[in-house]
């Protein structure tokens, strides 16, 4: 008997519809590119709030359209966010519920709406999440990573001085990192990352996640840049770059390398991120570039 009950099915209950509150901010995920990913959770904040905040009102439009939902979106992006914290407060003072959505996916993760929640939160009103779609989450959930965990830093710095730099300060990170860029950067960032953080990492390049044209390609950092140069077509859409993490250290601490070379590397690593530092203290001593590359991670790690 206790065994029928177990496996008995378990009986349908109807959930029932959500209804966004008065003098709430909802943060709403919306697809990243199919318009099936959206939650139906999100629907019912979207068609019960009293106005939606959009990062591109054009954008939103076709998504809001495709459901029915007839509230006309208000534009809230990079260049108004601070403009508009006070009309945003006073619609919830009001006892308006707003709903703030970005062009794809989750606000507030490289995307405006940061500034917007803790404005809202300092002035004491409630937000809430409708949790949905993430282009980090999606691209890290399909690459196979061998890390455990990964440190998510968005998009690099445009100038070519500054994205090394925040590379170099990455590098001794043990985990997966991950990172959003533009088509028109992606191969000099590709570059970048395989010269400072060592062309024996994988790199897995998630490309127009949800779309019609999605690619996930899993290769070695060391010939991603010429990959994806070598064919236009592999440079067009919204990217996701993760590079998985360094190989495991196959040298024990203090075996194989003497002393005198121990100290050469510490003293190259006060300078230098370890990918560089190991090809020079590889190339002086002869010993394989990879054990001492896993060397120093484990003497540059905090």
């Amino acid at each position: 008997m206790e065994e029928d009950a177990l496996n008995a099915p378990v009986p349908h209950v109807a959930a029932a519809r959500f209804r966004a509150e008065a003098g709430t901010l909802y943060v709403v995920a919306t697809p990243l590119g199919n318009l099936r990913d959206v939650t139906l959770r999100a629907l019912d904040v979207l068609a019960s709030a009293d106005m939606i905040a959009a990062e591109d009102t054009r954008t939103s439009a076709i998504l809001l359209r495709h459901y029915g939902i007839l509230t006309r979106p208000v534009a809230l992006h990079a260049h108004n966010e601070d403009q508009k914290l006070h009309a945003v407060a006073e619609r919830l003072r009001a006892g308006r519920s707003v709903a703030l959505i970005s062009d794809a996916g989750t606000p507030a993760i490289s995307d405006p709406g940061a500034r917007l929640v803790q404005a809202i939160r300092a002035a004491g009103f409630p937000v809430v999440p409708i949790p949905g779609p993430s282009a980090v989450i999606a691209a890290v959930s399909a690459a196979g990573l061998a890390a455990a965990s990964f440190v998510f830093v968005g998009f690099l710095p445009a100038q070519a001085k500054a994205r090394r730099s925040l590379l170099e300060h990455l590098a001794v990170h043990a985990g997966a990192l991950v990172f959003y860029e533009a088509p028109h950067r992606v191969v000099a960032t590709i570059a970048d990352l395989a010269d400072v953080l060592g062309g024996d990492r994988d790199l897995v390049i998630a490309r127009e996640i949800t779309k019609k044209f999605e690619s996930i390609v899993r290769l070695p950092l060391a010939g991603a840049a010429a990959w994806i140069a070598a064919e236009p077509q592999r440079q067009r859409g919204e990217f996701v770059l993760i590079v998985d993490s360094p190989v495991a250290a196959t040298m024990p601490e203090g075996a194989t390398m003497a002393p005198e070379q121990v100290r050469w590397l510490q003293a190259l690593l006060e300078e230098l991120p370890p990918a560089r530092a190991a090809r020079v203290v590889a190339a002086v001593t002869g010993l394989a570039r990879d054990d001492v590359y896993a060397r120093a991670l484990t003497m540059k790690r905090p």
